[in-house]
């Protein structure tokens, strides 16, 4: 058993915040009991000990969270008025794994995912080879189950990620698959999103989709404005993710499939999104913590460390998303953590690939420039960042709940840290050096420990 004493408590699920105990059952992994605060006193002998709703608990050495109770070990770790929250949710991660483990790999992934305060995560399916068979969607979910987080992976939606012939969805589903996507590359056959949205929807699974058109794109990863300009390069317009959003929400529109829009990154897109949810509860969209923090001007003063697919954008932009996640347009926030190796972004910025990592990152940017700024409540954004994406995938996970999972973070909202090392294999980040605020000092899956400060 694992109490988590004197933590001031977010659950998105119930709405409820404040000072909680929380009792972990860690054999089961599931919580066993939330109880308001209890008090620490001393008795007549001075030996300190634990007063709360789980009973009274001699602790003499709380100095190491270690004590014996009725023949139980119970450990018993004191927050300090720290926030614990739902373990965070990130559906859309790039591990790598199999074929490209030089960037990173499972476990490495799952190391990352951990560090930053998420137990659950959605893998992508642009794999080589891709997860559009048995076998390697085997191998993936297998390769996640020794991580110590949940690890999660979407299916593709087409053979080879080519565009041409579905994957066979059902039986994909019924293996184990979290959803559909061919993420990184748009599908272009509309007859085929057709088909491929009508049987999702008989799957009850989600479609993500990449929304950029390439026939409108001379370079990809950067804007066509300003940053462009300066490298003096065709870039990416903006009408490039439009068209591709525009269509798709049509198309879902008519098949009432659920569908969600990846990484959202102009304000037309938004606004289209908006439209759309007011006709149907079977749209999403997510967005990046780099678009909600980043424009086109980082990519002039970082290079390929900024250089992403879809590319930076405008103030503007920055702040259509930013509205959209206030207003709840965009239901909620993904990393698309995209590891590369340092010497595949020391290449010139046209060659370079795109993307960037994000899950160590992910929290501390929602703080600052989020909550800190005052758009968000700190319990709105841990809802963006773990009971919403959780629902799309019909996941369990976030939420706090007696009888639910024991998947906890446990973070310091205004302690700082430097951005400098990685628990992932790649360090390709544009907040390399930035302070940060918001540290996590425990992370809980299963009701164990995967990642302590």
């Amino acid at each position: 058993m694992l109490i988590l004493k004197n933590g001031y408590m977010l659950d998105p699920a119930s709405g409820t915040e404040g000072y909680y105990d929380i009792l972990i059952d860690t054999e089961r992994g599931r919580i066993a009991k939330i109880a308001p605060r209890g008090v620490r006193t001393a008795d007549d002998a001075g030996d300190a000990s634990v007063q709360n709703a789980f009973g009274s608990v001699d602790s003499e050495n709380m100095g190491n969270g270690e004590t014996e109770t009725e023949g139980e070990s119970l450990g018993i770790i004191d927050l300090n008025g720290q926030m614990v929250a739902p373990g965070l949710v990130d559906v859309h991660v790039h591990f790598r794994d199999p074929g490209f483990t030089h960037k990173e790999d499972i476990h490495t992934g799952a190391a990352a995912a951990a560090k930053g305060g998420f137990t659950s995560v959605v893998l992508m399916a642009n794999t080589k080879p891709a997860v559009d068979n048995p076998e390697t969607l085997a191998y993936v979910l297998n390769q996640g189950k020794e991580t110590g987080i949940h690890v999660h992976t979407c299916a593709n939606v087409t053979m080879g990620l080519q565009g041409k012939e579905l994957t066979d969805m059902e039986s994909l589903s019924g293996q184990g698959a979290a959803g559909f996507t061919d993420d990184g590359i748009p599908l272009m056959d509309e007859t085929l999103l057709r088909a491929a949205l009508q049987r999702a929807a008989k799957c009850s699974k989600p479609v993500s989709l990449h929304e950029e058109n390439p026939a409108l794109i001379k370079n990809n990863g950067v804007n066509a404005g300003k940053a462009a300009a300066y490298f003096g390069i065709g870039g990416s317009p903006r009408e490039a993710e439009i068209s591709m959003v525009e269509r798709d929400l049509r198309i879902a529109l008519e098949e009432k499939a659920d569908l969600s829009i990846q990484h959202i990154s102009t304000k037309e897109a938004v606004d289209l999104v908006r439209q759309a949810k007011k006709r149907s509860s079977h749209i999403f969209a997510e967005a990046t913590p780099h678009h909600f923090t980043l424009t086109e001007d980082a990519v002039v003063r970082h290079g390929t460390l900024a250089k992403m697919n879809p590319p930076l954008r405008e103030e503007a932009d920055r702040l259509a998303i930013i509205e959209g996640l206030r207003d709840g347009t965009i239901d909620m926030i993904a990393t698309d953590h995209a590891p590369h190796s340092a010497e595949e972004k020391a290449k010139p910025l046209t060659e370079a690939p795109s993307g960037i990592i994000g899950l160590e990152t992910a929290l501390s940017l929602g703080i600052r420039e989020l909550v800190d700024k005052g758009y968000l409540s700190m319990m709105e954004l841990i809802g963006k960042m773990s009971l919403a994406p959780a629902k799309l995938y019909h996941l369990d996970a976030g939420y706090l709940k007696e009888g639910g999972p024991a998947d906890l973070v446990v973070f310091d909202p205004e302690k700082k840290w430097v951005v400098k090392e990685f628990a992932s294999k790649a360090a390709n980040s544009p907040f390399l050096g930035e302070t940060l605020p918001g540290v996590v000092s425990y992370t809980i899956c299963g009701g164990k420990a995967v990642y302590r400060d």
